[in-house]
């Protein structure tokens, strides 16, 4: 059986060897992050709360009302 890690330079001790392959290990094992799904503007609630402001007779009036 070859070995999958070598050390080529320094004084590793068995509890440095372990502590990198932990590591290296955990780091492998981890599944990348999910990207947040993109929301969608038609799907989002705050469109409907108010329609939009035309400038008017009464578009002060209907900037405070909902």
């Amino acid at each position: 059986m070859t070995p999958h890690l070598r050390i080529i330079r320094g004084n590793a001790t068995a509890e440095e060897i372990a502590a990198l392959v932990t590591v290296l290990a955990a780091r492998h094992a981890e599944p990348d992050p999910p990207a947040a799904p993109q929301r969608q503007s038609w799907r989002n609630p705050a469109r409907v709360m108010r329609k939009p402001l035309v400038p008017g007779k009464s578009a002060w009036r209907n900037s405070v009302l909902p």
